[in-house]
């Protein structure tokens, strides 16, 4: 038996995960970190902070969870560990970089020292891409090329995926939001209208009380798009009175509106390819009824659409293949 344990410790999220490959099977927990009421954020230094006193309690369940399964005491599943999969980055390119994977990084390295393990490090992208094939059955795919998006608070982007020299899942960007994010769109309009942070949850629940109908014109440049106009939309029918049921509504159209349009282009582009939805926007119900009518897709399953650690323990298991 080999086990692979794996961490993330994302802007909005602590994770951790355990993948066993035999079972093919994952324990994981998760905490998103305390956002003040009526912000839209937090800071760096915060999140470090939360990481911190977050991580170990969240180890702790991971591996008790995992071990009361097992039928194994904590000494017996602590030795059949194998190696250890970490969210370093937010993307594979040069530059990206954010504190708050750190925190994970350096309980990977400590970890990994105190038990003689390999560790390898992982991008938070390639990790919300593994976790959405592992959890919709298509680890297939690795190796092969296919398309993906990564749409979460600080990402919205269109990707064709390959076996690159460097990892697994090599993700080339094709098409971005230029401006505003899709997880920005709407965690700002749900702020707006006094819902909690981060907003899509309980966005898409108002959204659902609504029956309008809206037609909706992406504004798109290619594989491009800009969203900073469903923000501006958003304040104006507010300021006009309009129900917070029409105006969650009218937010989550515009996201789709524009990621079908995205979508189109990339798929226009690699013609044929099975496209991978991922990230915590991808999460909503709404957006993944419509798209799995109208392409050939795969999405997470929620719990592993948002920030989370299954993707890194996946990814250590995968590589050490």
């Amino acid at each position: 038996m080999s086990l692979y344990l794996g961490f993330d410790t994302s802007n909005y999220t602590t994770s951790v995960a355990l993948y066993d490959p035999e079972q093919d099977r994952v324990w994981h927990a998760k905490r998103l970190l305390p956002v003040k009421p009526g912000e839209k954020g937090i800071r760096q230094s915060d999140a470090v902070f939360h990481h911190t006193q977050q991580l170990p309690e969240l180890l702790e369940t991971t591996l008790s969870e995992a071990a009361e399964a097992m039928h194994l005491s904590r000494k017996q599943l602590t030795a059949e560990i194998a190696g250890i999969g970490v969210s370093s980055r937010p993307r594979r390119v040069e530059g990206s970089y954010m504190p708050c994977f750190t925190v994970g990084l350096t309980q990977a390295k400590d970890l990994g020292a105190v038990l003689d393990l390999p560790v390898t490090e992982f991008s938070h992208q390639e990790g919300h891409i593994a976790a959405a094939l592992y959890s919709a059955g298509r680890l297939d795919l690795v190796g092969t090329g296919f398309c993906a998006f990564h749409v979460s608070g600080g990402t919205t982007e269109s990707l064709f995926v390959l076996p690159g020299t460097e990892c697994l899942l090599e993700a080339r960007l094709e098409g971005t939001s230029t401006d505003l994010k899709a997880g920005q769109a709407i965690d700002r309009t749900g702020v707006m209208l006094g819902l909690p942070f981060p907003a899509g949850p309980a966005l898409e629940q108002l959204a659902l009380k609504s029956d309008r109908t809206f037609r909706i014109r992406p504004s798109a440049a290619g594989l491009d798009v800009s969203l900073s106009g469903v923000e501006n939309k958003c304040q104006k029918m507010l300021a006009d009175g309009e129900a917070p049921e029409d105006i969650a509504l009218f937010c989550l159209r515009s996201v789709e509106a524009a990621l079908q349009s995205m979508a189109d282009a990339l798929l226009e582009r690699h013609p044929g390819t099975h496209l991978v939805f991922s990230g915590g926007v991808m999460s909503n119900g709404i957006l993944r009824r419509d798209f799995e009518a109208r392409y050939d897709c795969s999405f997470a399953a929620p719990e592993f659409s948002a920030d989370n650690a299954a993707g890194a323990a996946v990814l250590a298991a995968l590589h050490a293949e």
